[in-house]
């Protein structure tokens, strides 16, 4: 499982146009209901896909449909240069399907992607040819539950018992919700084009950035969700989004990036030209002061997380073991599974996941949907309160103890859902001011005898391990990381390092936290796909943080300098001091 922040690419544009159309609900606006052509022609193909396979054997105890009907735009520039704009509109279908009985059917362990068929709808208003399509996606869908249904069966009778027997799919209130606002994408083209060819053009003024790519992308959609057990869900959305990237090369080879991302409901709330051309400058000037910086050497001790770097963290160390399913899978390293009513925090810390917030402190939160991909409502999930685990987050896969979903099951197009993280807050009651965080910090540097600590400023995203079959470890990376010195020398810039470490014993290291929450957007990757979150913590102060050195590739700066720049162009930063700053947490 990964998370990342929210990056594009021009080679990857026309994939990632459709990833946003549909992941997030920003805003539901309430209309009376209304008939719907494709709501309608869903639901009655549905009834008589189940009425004729009730007469078959396996016989399907569930079927939904789902439908994302999605239009979108992306605007992609390099170096003061378009290069990509388009307009997409799709209509994707998913049908779900569960053969057997709910206490054992075709999704069961290893076997869950078998439970469900995508394609691609006609975009008119034709009932009898989007009828049609569900009829082939069905015939198709049941061919390969019915078939997954023997496996499952062989396996379930030749294999090991297994530990936790709960039914494979819950029994959950249908749910009805007919929002068909719908959401009109309007885009002036030229106009933006225009804007993110300027912005992309301010990176020009830097030698330093090698590569460099500005890429907007703003859709809405309408989601469409019917199924047997009687749940209808209707809900429009929309969402802008404006990703800056850049990247340059130290003179040993290692690449060194940054990115920042701006996402709102609409084009019209994304930030003024003159804000993106000043973080343009920011990020040029952190990548010529990486460039400088030394590269970092292994360390263990004391350290300092920013809110975004521990909202990071938590996301990766805690929130993926919280998801449900994980509590079942015996492929699973199931490290809290067993751990309900017991401290698996610093009695400080609580966690909780609550995709029903839209923002916090002034930031709109990616997370945020009011109904999951099952129909489920959203809910307010507390997983750790005082330190001790509660609840997990949960889709409508039982496990022992928790037969119920709690609006928690989230997938990407063409994916079964499965638990996943919305919007995760970790909150604290051991706070400091950050002028006492800081020479708490310095405090414990010289308590360990350490000629340092590590202030983790920014990241840009990690990755966990959660199976058994691997080590259970996380990396978070980093991307501005400053060395801090106990004797009061200014702080150095460093580059090159990535946190390493093992949950159980890395959690349990927190000593203090700051007061103020910071938020981190991004999309997250695990077996459901890709689906935007959100992140929120305080920062924080480890008595123990481990690090690596970063992989590094052989290739070297470019010799060539760029146009315009000839012998003002920086061969080498050996003798430079431009990694030497002050960074106060």
């Amino acid at each position: 499982m990964t998370i990342t922040s929210i990056r594009s690419s021009v080679f990857r544009a026309l994939i990632y146009v459709v990833l946003i159309l549909a992941c997030i609900s920003w805003r539901s606006i309430a209309a009376a209901p209304r008939a719907d052509l494709l709501l309608e022609t869903m639901q009655q193909e549905l009834q008589r896909a189940m009425a004729s396979l009730a007469k078959t054997d396996p016989v399907p105890y569930y079927l939904s449909y789902a439908v994302t009907d999605s239009d979108g735009a992306e605007i992609a520039a390099m170096n003061g240069g378009l290069v990509l704009s388009t307009r997409v509109r799709r209509r994707q279908a998913d049908v779900t399907m569960h053969v057997g009985t709910a206490a054992l059917d075709n999704t069961h362990g290893q076997s869950r992607p078998s439970g469900l068929t995508s394609g691609l709808l006609p975009l008119t208003s034709d009932r009898d040819a989007i009828a049609r399509v569900l009829w082939q996606l069905t015939n198709r869908e049941y061919e390969q539950a019915s078939s997954a249904l023997v496996r499952v069966k062989t396996n379930y009778e030749v294999q090991s018992p297994e530990e936790d027997k709960s039914p494979d799919f819950s029994q959950e209130t249908p749910q009805r919700h007919i929002d068909e606002t719908k959401v009109p994408l309007t885009v002036e083209q030229k106009a933006w084009e225009d804007r993110v060819r300027r912005v992309s053009a301010e990176f020009l003024k830097y030698p330093e950035v090698y590569t460099s790519v500005v890429t907007l992308q703003t859709g809405t959609s309408e989601s469409y969700l019917t199924t047997s057990d009687g749940t209808a869900i209707v809900q429009p959305s929309a969402i802008s989004r404006l990703v800056i990237e850049a990247e340059t090369r130290a003179d040993d080879g290692m690449v060194l990036p940054r990115v920042e991302s701006f996402e709102q409901p609409s084009l019209g709330n994304l930030p003024s030209e003159a804000e993106l051309l000043a973080t343009v400058d920011k990020m040029a000037g952190d990548l010529k002061a990486l460039r400088a910086a030394p590269a970092a050497e292994p360390y263990a001790g004391p350290a300092l997380l920013s809110g975004r770097a521990a909202a990071v963290f938590f996301h990766e160390v805690l929130g993926h073991r919280l998801e449900g399913h994980r509590q079942r899978d015996q492929t699973e390293g199931q490290t809290f599974t067993k751990k309900v009513n017991q401290l698996v925090l610093p009695p400080f810390l609580s966690v909780v996941d609550d995709p029903t917030m839209n923002e916090l402190n002034g930031v709109k939160l990616a997370g945020s949907y009011a109904y999951d991909d099952e129909g489920m409502p959203a809910q307010r999930v507390v997983a750790i309160q005082d330190g001790v685990l509660k609840n997990f987050l949960m889709s409508r896969i039982p496990i022992t103890g928790f037969s119920h979903s709690n609006g928690h099951g989230r997938a990407e197009e063409g994916y079964m859902p499965t638990g996943r993280q919305g919007n995760l807050i970790v909150t604290s009651t051991k706070t400091i001011s950050d002028s006492e965080l800081r020479q708490k910090f310095i405090d414990e540097i010289k308590k360990e005898g350490k000629p340092y600590g590590l202030y983790f400023e920014d990241i840009e995203g990690g990755f966990t391990l959660t199976e058994r079959a691997q080590p259970q470890a996380f990396e978070i990376i980093p991307v501005m990381v400053w060395e801090v010195y106990p004797d009061g020398r200014p702080d150095q810039l460093v580059r090159g390092v990535d946190i390493v470490g093992t949950p159980l014993l890395s959690l349990n290291n927190i000593m203090v936290t700051g007061s103020k929450l910071e938020v981190f957007n991004g999309v997250c990757g695990a077996e459901s796909g890709q689906v935007p979150v959100s992140a929120s913590a305080p920062a924080m102060l480890f008595s123990e943080i481990e690090v690596q050195k970063r992989a590094k590739g052989a290739d070297r700066p470019p010799i060539l300098p760029p146009p315009g720049f000839g012998d003002a162009w920086p061969t080498s930063t050996a003798n430079s001091n431009a990694g030497v700053a002050e960074a106060k947490p």
